[in-house]
C-alpha cells in the first residue's frame, strides 16, 4: 500500500508541475501527458481500492478463523487473494504506462540531441 501511495503522490506532483507548465506555454504534448497521467492515477486509485479491500477481508477472515468459522474464513481469504491479484495486475498495467511515457521522453531527448 505504501508503494501505491508513493506512486500516487509522485503523479500528483507531476500533474501539478505540468499544469503550471501548461499555463505558461499551452502545448498539445502537455495535454497528452496529462491525459496519460489521468489514466495512471485512476489505475492507482483502483489498485489502492482493491488492496485495501483485500486487507480488510484478511482482517475479517482472521476474526472468522478466531471464531472457528473455518469455511467462511477460507472463502474470505480466497476472495482477498483474488482482490490482491487484481490489484497487482493493475500495478503491472500502470508500470507499463509509466515505462511507455518514459520511453517517449527519452526518444524526444535523443531526437533533440541528433539535431
Amino acid at each position: 500500500m505504501l508503494t501505491y501511495t508513493n506512486r500516487f503522490l509522485a503523479l500528483a506532483a507531476l500533474v501539478r508541475n505540468l499544469h503550471g507548465n501548461y499555463k505558461q506555454s499551452p502545448s498539445q504534448i502537455i495535454l497528452c501527458q496529462i491525459a496519460d497521467l489521468r489514466t495512471r492515477i485512476h489505475l492507482i486509485r483502483d489498485m489502492q481500492g482493491l488492496g485495501v479491500m483485500s486487507l480488510l477481508l484478511c482482517v475479517f477472515c482472521t476474526y472468522l478463523l478466531f471464531e472457528d468459522c473455518l469455511q467462511a474464513g477460507k472463502v474470505l481469504f480466497g476472495t482477498s487473494l483474488l482482490l490482491l491479484m487484481f490489484s497487482l495486475f493493475l500495478s503491472i498495467l500502470e508500470i507499463r504506462l509509466s515505462v511507455k511515457a518514459l520511453d517517449l521522453h527519452l526518444s524526444v531527448i535523443e531526437h533533440d540531441r541528433e539535431e
